[in-house]
């Protein structure tokens, strides 16, 4: 299950040996993900990855990056993201502080 953005960090730099790939990537908008095991098993070369199931919120990656880079009118973005049951408390936070900038760490309706 897919759970929140993968944001490139200061390794990406180092792996490509320019100070500013973390921020090209960033400003490409493409993202990685990260992904929750909801059941184990394997899974090889050539398998299918098939989606069997889409929240009804419907916020994709590309999305939950609008969101975190402040893009303009993200805000309904933010609060259908909050209705995600799996989105990680991490990007959960960002996302109620993207909506209530002044309640850091507070716990709002949903």
């Amino acid at each position: 299950m897919v759970t929140q953005p993968r944001i490139p960090c200061f390794k990406l730099n180092l792996k490509f040996g320019r100070d500013d790939m973390a921020k090209r990537f960033l400003a490409s908008r493409r993202s990685g993900f990260y992904l929750r095991v909801l059941r184990e098993g394997e899974v090889g070369p050539g398998d299918k990855i098939v989606r069997i199931h889409q929240d009804e919120n419907k916020v994709s990656i590309s999305d939950a990056m609008r969101v975190y880079l402040h893009e303009p009118n993200s805000n309904e973005l933010a609060r259908r993201a909050l209705q995600v049951e799996y989105l990680s408390a991490t990007w959960r936070e960002k996302f109620r502080q993207t909506i209530y900038p002044h309640q850091q760490g507070a716990s709002t309706s949903e």
